[in-house]
Protein backbone atom coordinates (compact mmCIF):
# COMPACT_ATOMS: atom_id res chain seq x y z
CA UNK A 1 0.00 0.00 0.00
CA UNK A 2 1.22 4.11 -0.46
CA UNK A 3 0.79 6.33 1.50
CA UNK A 4 -0.97 9.74 0.18
CA UNK A 5 -1.31 13.39 1.94
CA UNK A 6 -4.65 14.77 1.48
CA UNK A 7 -5.16 18.43 2.38
CA UNK A 8 -8.51 19.03 3.25
CA UNK A 9 -10.28 22.89 4.02
CA UNK A 10 -12.65 21.83 6.83
CA UNK A 11 -14.80 24.72 6.80
CA UNK A 12 -15.24 23.87 10.53
CA UNK A 13 -16.72 26.12 12.97
CA UNK A 14 -15.79 23.49 15.81
CA UNK A 15 -13.88 20.69 16.97
CA UNK A 16 -17.15 17.83 16.43
CA UNK A 17 -17.68 19.59 12.65
CA UNK A 18 -13.52 19.12 12.38
CA UNK A 19 -14.14 15.24 13.85
CA UNK A 20 -17.21 14.48 11.65
CA UNK A 21 -14.96 15.62 8.66
CA UNK A 22 -11.87 13.33 9.55
CA UNK A 23 -14.95 10.53 10.19
CA UNK A 24 -15.45 10.85 6.63
CA UNK A 25 -11.74 10.20 5.63
CA UNK A 26 -11.93 7.44 7.59
CA UNK A 27 -14.96 5.82 6.72
CA UNK A 28 -14.24 6.18 3.04
CA UNK A 29 -10.87 4.76 3.49
CA UNK A 30 -11.73 2.05 5.24
CA UNK A 31 -14.62 0.93 2.69
CA UNK A 32 -11.97 0.78 -0.32
CA UNK A 33 -9.47 -1.55 1.94
CA UNK A 34 -7.21 1.47 2.96
CA UNK A 35 -6.29 3.17 6.22
CA UNK A 36 -6.53 6.88 7.68
CA UNK A 37 -3.38 6.87 9.10
CA UNK A 38 -2.78 9.89 10.54
CA UNK A 39 -4.83 13.19 10.95
CA UNK A 40 -3.50 16.39 11.97
CA UNK A 41 -6.27 19.59 12.43
CA UNK A 42 -4.80 23.43 12.81
CA UNK A 43 -5.76 25.24 15.77
CA UNK A 44 -7.82 27.28 13.97
CA UNK A 45 -10.12 24.11 12.78
CA UNK A 46 -9.57 25.38 9.35
CA UNK A 47 -7.35 23.20 7.15
CA UNK A 48 -6.85 19.12 8.26
CA UNK A 49 -3.60 17.27 6.95
CA UNK A 50 -4.27 13.91 6.52
CA UNK A 51 -2.57 10.66 5.54
CA UNK A 52 -4.27 7.94 3.99
CA UNK A 53 -2.84 4.27 3.22
CA UNK A 54 -4.34 3.03 0.24
CA UNK A 55 -3.93 0.58 -2.60
CA UNK A 56 -3.86 3.65 -5.22
CA UNK A 57 -4.76 6.96 -5.47
CA UNK A 58 -8.47 6.06 -6.76
CA UNK A 59 -8.98 5.11 -3.31
CA UNK A 60 -7.35 8.17 -1.35
CA UNK A 61 -9.10 10.28 -4.01
CA UNK A 62 -12.67 8.65 -2.32
CA UNK A 63 -11.53 9.28 0.66
CA UNK A 64 -10.96 13.37 0.08
CA UNK A 65 -14.49 13.44 -1.78
CA UNK A 66 -16.34 12.05 0.64
CA UNK A 67 -15.97 14.87 3.17
CA UNK A 68 -17.80 17.25 0.86
CA UNK A 69 -14.97 20.27 1.14
CA UNK A 70 -12.49 21.37 -0.87
CA UNK A 71 -9.15 19.53 -1.04
CA UNK A 72 -5.46 18.86 -2.44
CA UNK A 73 -4.09 15.82 -3.23
CA UNK A 74 -4.02 12.98 -2.70
CA UNK A 75 -0.35 13.25 -3.17
CA UNK A 76 2.13 10.12 -2.27
CA UNK A 77 4.33 10.30 0.49
CA UNK A 78 7.62 8.54 2.47
CA UNK A 79 7.29 8.24 5.81
CA UNK A 80 10.86 9.37 7.09
CA UNK A 81 11.76 8.99 10.96
CA UNK A 82 9.33 6.81 11.93
CA UNK A 83 7.69 3.32 11.21
CA UNK A 84 4.03 2.54 10.45
CA UNK A 85 3.39 1.47 14.01
CA UNK A 86 5.49 4.34 15.56
CA UNK A 87 2.87 6.89 13.49
CA UNK A 88 -0.24 4.62 15.23
CA UNK A 89 0.82 4.73 18.53
CA UNK A 90 1.74 8.14 18.85
CA UNK A 91 -1.49 9.54 16.90
CA UNK A 92 -2.32 13.42 18.60
CA UNK A 93 1.09 13.92 20.02
CA UNK A 94 2.09 16.57 17.73
CA UNK A 95 1.34 20.22 18.40
CA UNK A 96 3.15 21.56 15.45
CA UNK A 97 3.26 20.65 11.83
CA UNK A 98 5.76 22.64 9.81
CA UNK A 99 5.62 22.52 5.67
CA UNK A 100 8.88 23.17 3.88
CA UNK A 101 8.56 23.71 -0.06
CA UNK A 102 11.60 22.45 -1.27
CA UNK A 103 13.74 24.30 -4.05
CA UNK A 104 13.47 22.67 -7.42
CA UNK A 105 17.17 21.22 -7.46
CA UNK A 106 16.55 18.91 -4.24
CA UNK A 107 17.08 15.91 -5.34
CA UNK A 108 15.15 13.01 -2.55
CA UNK A 109 18.30 10.88 -2.08
CA UNK A 110 19.84 14.69 -1.16
CA UNK A 111 17.14 15.73 1.00
CA UNK A 112 17.51 12.25 2.88
CA UNK A 113 21.03 12.00 3.06
CA UNK A 114 21.02 15.67 4.69
CA UNK A 115 18.41 15.06 6.67
CA UNK A 116 20.72 11.88 8.43
CA UNK A 117 23.57 14.33 8.43
CA UNK A 118 21.47 17.11 10.60
CA UNK A 119 18.71 15.35 12.49
CA UNK A 120 21.59 14.52 15.42
CA UNK A 121 21.82 18.00 16.47
CA UNK A 122 18.10 18.54 17.35
CA UNK A 123 20.03 17.28 20.52
CA UNK A 124 20.78 20.73 20.86
CA UNK A 125 17.16 21.96 21.42
CA UNK A 126 16.29 19.63 24.04
CA UNK A 127 12.61 21.14 24.40
CA UNK A 128 12.15 19.67 20.82
CA UNK A 129 10.78 16.78 19.91
CA UNK A 130 11.25 15.31 16.47
CA UNK A 131 8.55 13.15 15.65
CA UNK A 132 8.31 12.63 11.95
CA UNK A 133 8.43 13.69 8.82
CA UNK A 134 6.03 13.32 5.42
CA UNK A 135 8.08 13.53 2.31
CA UNK A 136 6.07 14.00 -1.26
CA UNK A 137 7.45 12.30 -3.32
CA UNK A 138 7.05 14.75 -6.41
CA UNK A 139 9.45 16.70 -4.29
CA UNK A 140 7.01 19.68 -3.88
CA UNK A 141 7.39 19.72 -0.17
CA UNK A 142 7.54 18.15 3.04
CA UNK A 143 5.67 17.91 6.29
CA UNK A 144 7.37 17.47 10.20
CA UNK A 145 6.16 17.11 12.86
CA UNK A 146 7.02 18.50 16.54
CA UNK A 147 6.13 18.05 19.89
CA UNK A 148 7.24 21.31 21.68
CA UNK A 149 6.17 24.40 23.98
CA UNK A 150 5.92 27.23 21.76
CA UNK A 151 6.45 27.79 18.12
CA UNK A 152 9.65 29.85 18.92
CA UNK A 153 10.85 26.77 20.39
CA UNK A 154 10.27 24.72 16.79
CA UNK A 155 11.72 27.38 14.83
CA UNK A 156 14.88 27.70 17.26
CA UNK A 157 15.13 23.32 16.45
CA UNK A 158 14.92 24.11 13.11
CA UNK A 159 17.58 27.14 13.08
CA UNK A 160 20.04 24.36 15.06
CA UNK A 161 19.58 22.38 11.55
CA UNK A 162 19.31 25.11 8.98
CA UNK A 163 16.41 24.03 7.61
CA UNK A 164 13.72 26.95 6.17
CA UNK A 165 10.06 27.02 7.73
CA UNK A 166 7.71 28.26 4.83
CA UNK A 167 4.81 27.66 6.89
CA UNK A 168 4.56 26.25 10.30
CA UNK A 169 0.68 25.67 12.12
CA UNK A 170 -0.26 24.94 15.39
CA UNK A 171 -2.28 21.70 15.44
CA UNK A 172 -5.41 21.58 17.13
CA UNK A 173 -5.43 17.77 18.79
CA UNK A 174 -8.62 16.47 17.17
CA UNK A 175 -7.18 13.01 16.49
CA UNK A 176 -9.00 10.38 14.94
CA UNK A 177 -8.26 6.69 15.24
CA UNK A 178 -8.99 4.50 12.09
CA UNK A 179 -12.81 3.44 11.55
CA UNK A 180 -13.93 0.68 14.09
CA UNK A 181 -11.45 1.24 16.37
Amino acid sequence: MTLFLIEIETGAADREHADRVLGAVAEAAAATGGELLEASVTQDLARAFVVVEADGSDAAVAAGQATGRPFTGPDPVRLVGADLEDVRASRGEARYLVEWDFPAELTMDTYLARKQEKSPLYAQVPEVAFLRTYVREDMAKCLRFYDAGSEADVRRARDVVSTPVTRVHELGGVPVAPHGD
